[in-house]
């Protein structure tokens, strides 16, 4: 498929021509080599079709994820089934690019599955998605994309990026339900400069309407699950199997009194906010209040128990120039942005409310934002 059809195509789909700048390549020179992240899915694919469209050398490249050691519970799983990439592989056939696959398994599993399991093991809620982007995504397969002579590399991502004078920003995606940009905050200048993000300005509806006017293979392609290498309902399992018998000791529940109510088969199969698996006979409902790795020790209370003024972060990263004082935070994905004040020390952050939030969970992003534009983020230690 030439790109004067693309456009065609994708013009018929939104009713008007999409600029290079719509699509988050307007900081790339056309006929630029750049590698499309291709996971099989929808999103992927609209994003690769727009770069080919938009006249880049489109190469389409997928990632096989997962664990690589057959030992490991879940081994066979991954971010791409031998499925994903058949439809991975029919849809570059069908835009006319290159395919291959790279095989990230030992990157995936030494950056991203053996943290999210050691998370656990610690007390903390890991947040794997955020760590997938940083050290496997916009690190490895950048390199990847090197060595095929890429300057820069297009994913399906829902979010934007914006040329403001001498540098680059990042947004957050025009289709606030789908919009990823909090799983983002670690892009700094050189990552953005090489990353194209062709769908973020658009909303779902409007992605899939692209895909159907091309006849894309995976345009009704179901959603992708959340915990791309383990069932989500079964990750405490995975967590389970992946750890040895002294990091599954049981230990007993106590209530904000200190006062033992039950006991636990394992602090990893806790978060904090958690309300289920606590045990029954309470006047009112309990909620994780608090993990002791060290005791093994699981603190339940009320939900006000929850409530939080503040919270501290490490590991800050910025997008841009650090701008720490007044911004909105985000605790999870989908939590709604809260006031607040930043103080910076260094690589680590106070973060001060506006109002008690609940929310704050050990090892999740708080990503701060001005407006719709993310500023950085860390990860919470401590509330």
């Amino acid at each position: 498929m030439q790109p004067e059809e693309i456009r065609a195509a994708v013009e018929d789909a939104t009713g008007r021509p999409l600029t290079r700048a719509e699509i988050g390549a307007g900081h790339l020179q056309p006929g630029a080599r750049v590698v499309a992240a291709m996971s099989g899915g929808v999103d992927s694919a609209v994003a690769a079709a727009l770069l080919r469209g938009a006249g880049m050398e489109v190469i389409g490249v997928s990632m096989r994820l997962g664990s690589a050691s057959s030992t490991r519970p879940g081994g066979h799983r991954g971010c791409c089934s031998l499925d994903d990439f058949d439809d991975a592989r029919r849809t570059a056939s069908a835009l006319d690019l290159p395919h291959y696959v790279v095989d990230l398994r030992a990157v995936f599993e030494a950056r991203v599955i053996d943290p999210f399991v050691s998370s656990y093991a610690a007390g903390r809620t890991p947040n794997p998605c955020t760590l997938c982007n940083r050290e496997v995504k916009f690190d490895a397969f950048w390199e990847y994309a090197e060595t095929l002579g890429a300057v820069a590399v297009g994913t399906g991502h829902y979010a934007r990026i914006v040329r403001e004078a001498s540098s680059f920003a990042l947004y957050a995606g025009a289709d606030r339900a789908k919009d990823q940009s909090y799983f983002l905050f670690t892009l700094g200048q050189t990552e953005l400069a090489r990353t194209a993000f062709p769908v973020g300005g658009l909303d779902k509806r409007a992605v899939r309407a692209i895909a159907a006017a091309l006849d894309l293979p995976v345009a009704t392609k179901p959603e992708s699950q959340d915990i791309c290498f383990v069932e989500a309902a079964h990750y405490r399992d995975f967590v389970a199997a992946a750890l040895g018998p002294g990091d599954r000791r049981s230990g007993p529940i106590r209530d904000g009194m200190g006062r033992e109510i039950g006991r636990h088969e394992g602090i990893h199969r806790f978060t904090v906010g958690q309300r289920r698996g606590l045990g029954g006979g309470a006047s009112e409902p309990r909620f994780v209040t608090a993990i002791d790795a060290a005791r093994a020790t699981v603190i339940v209370g009320s939900r006000a128990d929850l409530a939080r003024s503040r919270l501290e972060v490490e590991q800050v990263r910025w997008t841009g120039r650090p701008r720490p004082g007044r911004a909105s935070v985000r605790l999870r994905h989908r939590h709604a942005p809260v006031g607040c004040t930043v103080h910076v020390r260094g690589e680590t952050a106070r973060v001060e409310f506006d109002e008690p939030t609940s929310g704050v969970t050990p090892g999740q992003a708080a990503v701060w934002y001005d407006g719709e534009k993310v500023l950085g983020g860390g990860w919470i230690a401590a509330g």
